[in-house]
């Protein structure tokens, strides 16, 4: 079966909008184990939904975008849901970037020959599949967006700001989470920026300007932008999918702050979808409560919840929505503060 034959049936993202799932929410409150949890966790984001002072961090992991959950985040973003993003490399850029340049993601199945997909240039993600020839695109077009820029270091923030601007420049009428985010000035941070489709296209950056001034990423950067984002605010809430770096990155900024002399309080709210197990040790599967020992998250409003995202997270952004808690919420616009000097 040739590329073309295994590359036809497109991975379609769920709309929260288009149901309600604040009856069932309601009905899991009444239930018990990941259910209740669920219900818990629901209560608590639509607390901090109307907590209008309190600033929303999302912060994700796991391969999301490429699953069908993309325009849940976007859907978030563009209803004052989020005011900023911590996530991993490949949700936006490998997907969420690669879906705006005009590709697709394809539903295929856990049993493929692998040689066989390897030799035909698709890539599969457990049971979805994405062409390596057009992922080369994404690369070869982030080398180009680094050819464009000053040759300094960058947070992630300002590069992916800059794929924003490229969107916006060359759009092709796709949702995209990067494009929303540049419009509406939500802040994404990629702590690990080059462990993704990124860091082929700064590799092919830096290795062809070999001898000139290039682009860089500056991870301290990032955590001290992301910091003074958390001292400026007066209040943050985490709403974790998945574990990994972006969640550690995202709870130790209050530990950053104290070193800087500067007085901060926990994050007020904490929520974690994930299938980790805590036994380990491991920083994925690890409890809230184990991250208020650090001083990093308060006890008052923490849910963890042990589900796989695509089943709970539109669930969950269902009834956030239609629950409207939101409504009164303003952009903080902390993208634009940060290039302002503002914060």
């Amino acid at each position: 079966m040739g590329q073309k034959n295994l590359l036809d049936r497109q991975v379609n993202h769920i709309d929260i909008k288009s149901f309600n799932a604040v009856p069932i929410i309601e009905q899991f409150d009444r239930m018990a184990f990941q259910a209740r949890n669920t219900a818990n966790a629901a209560s608590i984001l639509d607390t901090m939904m109307a907590d209008t002072e309190c600033a929303s961090i999302l912060c994700l992991s796991g391969s999301l975008f490429s699953a069908g959950l993309k325009k849940v985040v976007y859907d978030l973003i563009d209803n004052n849901m989020v005011d900023l993003i911590v996530s991993t490399g490949a949700n936006i850029v490998d997907q969420d970037f690669f879906e705006a340049l005009g590709y697709k993601h394809y539903q295929g199945t856990p049993d493929a020959n692998d040689n066989d997909l390897m030799q035909q240039h698709i890539d599969r993600i457990y049971d979805t599949y994405i062409s390596e020839d057009e992922l080369r695109d994404c690369d070869m077009t982030i080398a180009k967006i680094s050819d464009s820029l000053p040759p300094r270091p960058h947070s992630s923030r300002e590069f992916i700001r800059a794929m924003g601007e490229y969107i916006e420049n060359n759009y092709k009428g796709v949702d995209s989470v990067v494009h929303i985010a540049y419009k509406k000035n939500v802040p994404i941070f990629v702590p690990a920026f080059s462990d993704c489709s990124a860091g082929f296209g700064l590799v092919y950056h830096q290795y062809s300007n070999a001898g000139k001034p290039t682009l860089s990423i500056d991870s301290a950067k990032d955590f001290l932008e992301l910091t003074k984002i958390k001292i400026a605010a007066k209040d943050t809430g985490l709403f974790m999918i998945g574990g990994g770096v972006p969640k550690n990155f995202a709870q130790d900024v209050t530990v950053s702050a104290e070193i800087l002399g500067k007085e901060v309080n926990m994050h007020k709210y904490a929520v974690q979808i994930t299938v980790a197990d805590e036994r380990d040790g491991a920083l994925s599967g690890s409890t809230l409560k184990e991250a208020h020992s650090w001083g990093k998250v308060g006890s008052d409003y923490e849910q963890m919840v042990y589900s796989e995202a695509t089943l709970t997270l539109p669930i969950i952004g269902s009834y956030l929505y239609h629950k409207g808690s939101w409504k009164g919420r303003q952009p903080k616009e902390f993208g634009r503060l940060l290039d302002e000097g503002k914060i």
